[in-house]
């Protein structure tokens, strides 16, 4: 296949996709980001309790 075939078919295709709208895009990325750092959190305070776990037997 050519890429300029190639292209042409790429741009018809994103024609039909159905874009999120900005206020969409910006609630999907906040809760994005809480979900990160609430896994950060979760993990590290495991990690924490892991670690003095571990400092009491060795």
């Amino acid at each position: 296949m050519k890429i300029t075939e190639y292209i042409k078919e790429t741009r018809a295709e994103m024609a039909h996709v159905s874009w999120p709208s900005r206020k969409q895009a910006i609630s999907y990325a906040a809760a994005v980001i809480i979900v990160s750092v609430l896994t950060a959190l979760f993990l590290s305070v495991f990690d924490y309790i892991f670690n003095r776990l571990l400092t009491l037997f060795v």
